[in-house]
C-alpha cells in the first residue's frame, strides 16, 4: 500500500493498521519514542512539523484497495504524529482522511492529545464515519502533564472532549500509555470509566531511571482488580501484563 501500513511491535497491540498523516509533532511529550523511530533528534521533531506529501490522494488509493479486498481491518490515525496537532487547522489532513474513511467504509480510529476544538468539530464526522475515538489522558493533575506534555491539551479540555465524544454515541477508548505516576493513573480510571468504552494501558519504557520508581506488578494489580470493579473492558499491554513478582 501506499501509505497505510501494518504496524510491528508493541504499536501492533493497538491497530492492525496505520496512518501517519503528519510528520513531526509539536506536542513536545518526553517519552515520545517517534524521534528514535524517525532516527531524528527531538529537538528537531518537536519543531519541524509537516504534511505528508500526497497523503490525502495515497490513502484514497489505499482505502479504495481496501475496499475492494473487504478488508475489515481499522486504520489508526497516528502513531507517530498526532492527528490533532496545530498544524491540522490549516491543513485539514485528518478531516479530510475521516470523509475518505466514511467515503470507501473502512473501519477507523484516532489517537491523540491534540486540540479538542479541532476534534470537537469533527465528532458529527466519527460518528458518520463510524471511528473509534481515542484519547491519551496519563495524568490528572495537568502540573504533570505540563511536565510531561508542554504543548498538548490540558488535562480538562481531554476529559471534557471524551464526554461529548460518548454522548454523541461514539465509541471511546483511552490509552493509558505511558503510567508514569500510578495514582494518578489509577485515579485517571476512576474519572473517566463512564465515559470510556475500553481501556488500554501500558508501562513507560526506554527511561530506566523513572520506571524504576514504580512497582510495575503492583500497579498491574491495582489497575485490574480497580478496572474489573467497574465492569470496564480492557487491555493490558504485554510489556507490562509480562511483569513478574
Amino acid at each position: 500500500m501506499n501509505i497505510v501500513y501494518e504496524p510491528r511491535g508493541r504499536a501492533k497491540e493497538y491497530s492492525d493498521l496505520a496512518c501517519n498523516l503528519y510528520m513531526g509533532c509539536s506536542h513536545g511529550c518526553k517519552y515520545c519514542f517517534a524521534p528514535a523511530c524517525m532516527r531524528k533528534t527531538s529537538a528537531v521533531w518537536h519543531s519541524n512539523i509537516y504534511p505528508r506529501k500526497n497523503a490525502l490522494l495515497s490513502l484514497e488509493k489505499d482505502a479504495a484497495l481496501l475496499n475492494k479486498r473487504n478488508d475489515q481491518r481499522a486504520v489508526l490515525f497516528c502513531f507517530l504524529s498526532d492527528p490533532y496537532q496545530p498544524l491540522e487547522k490549516k491543513e485539514k489532513l485528518t478531516h479530510q482522511a475521516l470523509k475518505i474513511m466514511r467515503q470507501y467504509q473502512i473501519k477507523s480510529k484516532i489517537l491523540t492529545k491534540g486540540c479538542c476544538e479541532l476534534i470537537e468539530a469533527d465528532l458529527p464526522l466519527m460518528k458518520e464515519a463510524g471511528t473509534e475515538f481515542g484519547i491519551t489522558i496519563c495524568f490528572t493533575d495537568d502540573s504533570s502533564r505540563q511536565n510531561w506534555e508542554p504543548e498538548a491539551a490540558p488535562i480538562s479540555d481531554r476529559f471534557e472532549i471524551l464526554k461529548k465524544a460518548h454522548a454523541a454515541g461514539i465509541y471511546t477508548w483511552v490509552s493509558l500509555e505511558p503510567v508514569i505516576d500510578p495514582q494518578q493513573a489509577l485515579e485517571v480510571i476512576r474519572q473517566g470509566a463512564p465515559y470510556v468504552d475500553k481501556w488500554k494501558i501500558g508501562k513507560l519504557n526506554h527511561m530506566k531511571d523513572e520506571e524504576s520508581k514504580v512497582d510495575w506488578l503492583t500497579f498491574r494489580e491495582e489497575a485490574e482488580s480497580l478496572l474489573t470493579s467497574l465492569n470496564a473492558d480492557y487491555y493490558i499491554k504485554d510489556d507490562l501484563r509480562k511483569i513478574k513478582a
